[in-house]
């Protein structure tokens, strides 16, 4: 069952339209991601406001996806508290053709590191599709340890981390272990995680201008470090943005500005504030006039994202 899972994944939202997924806006968006050449998507993840999406809402979903017949490969987010009713969505998922599910542990219990293996090797043993583990202690209420990792890592069905826990020395751990696909979910960690040998990104930000995030990690792949880290500079007022209010807020704003969806959210998650609306505007304005550098030119690309990016001074 190991497969790998790298480069760049998009956590998709789900628009909606009048309080119902809307669907047309899905396919818009899965086509969009295609022509950027990620991946593959993770469907109903957090950014995808999973929470607030019913199972039948989160499988309809899952299906407009898997219909779009772009060839990009699938992750599902799975989560929840209650070990049978998790276990129970899987099995249907695993009936779609996905290439895995994302799932964090359980969340609000906070389970003992023995929890947290017993919860993991419960759906190990059930699932038929490769699992990605998702250390998110900010949302779940507790981290997993390297050694409650280590662990799960010699399940036959983990395969992958989504690492969220923004601990440095951890990050690097599992990825000198080797023996799990390490994806950063944090977007401003990217270009570091990916230098230090990370496998990819599970990202929301990549929402806009995701053919600049798959630049990225092609660059890297090259060894073409300045020029990667010049299209990371340019990225990163937008990445700060995005995450300046609770996602994905930020996010479906600016997909609204440029038509792609409708700006709507459901409770209680909130529509980014205008002022917030302004600087986005701004930061895509900026990305369009973005170019990409070419190698060895890292210095050009700072001036370049410095001149774009910096507030000019009033006359």
């Amino acid at each position: 069952m190991k497969r790998r899972f790298t480069g760049i994944w998009p956590a998709l939202i789900t628009p909606f339209r009048g309080g119902d997924v809307d669907h047309a806006a899905i396919q818009k968006l899965v086509h969009y991601f295609a022509k950027a050449g990620v991946s593959g998507l993770v469907v109903c993840g957090t950014t995808g406001e999973a929470a607030a999406l019913s199972p039948a809402e989160r499988l309809a979903v899952l299906d407009t996806v898997i219909g779009c017949d772009t060839g990009l490969a699938l992750v599902m987010g799975l989560a929840g508290n209650n070990l049978s009713d998790v276990v129970a969505e899987l099995r249907v998922i695993q009936s779609r053709p996905v290439a895995g599910v994302l799932t964090p542990p359980p969340y609000y219990v906070r389970p003992s590191q023995q929890g947290i293996l017993e919860f993991y090797g419960a759906i190990a043993k059930m699932t038929a599709v490769p699992l990605i583990l998702y250390n998110i202690p900010y949302r779940t209420g507790v981290s997993m340890e390297l050694d409650t990792l280590r662990r799960l890592a010699g399940l036959a069905a983990v395969c992958a981390i989504k690492d969220c826990a923004r601990d440095i020395a951890l990050t690097m751990q599992l990825i000198a272990d080797g023996e799990l696909d390490v994806l950063t979910g944090e977007d401003l960690q990217i270009f570091s995680t990916l230098c230090l040998g990370g496998a990819g990104a599970i990202t929301a930000a990549a929402h806009v201008r995701p053919d600049l995030f798959v630049r990225l990690t092609r660059l890297i792949e090259a060894g073409e470090w300045q020029a990667a880290r010049g299209i990371f500079y340019a990225l990163r007022p937008v990445i700060e943005a995005l995450f300046s209010e609770p996602n994905p807020g930020p996010i479906k704003a600016l997909l609204a500005q440029a038509g792609m969806i409708e700006n709507e959210l459901r409770a209680p998650m909130m529509k980014a504030s205008p002022e917030l609306e302004v600087g986005l505007r701004n930061h895509l304005r900026a990305l369009e006039a973005f170019e990409t550098p070419v190698p060895n030119a890292v210095a050009a690309a700072k001036r370049q994202a410095q001149q774009v990016f910096l507030p000019q001074a009033e006359a």
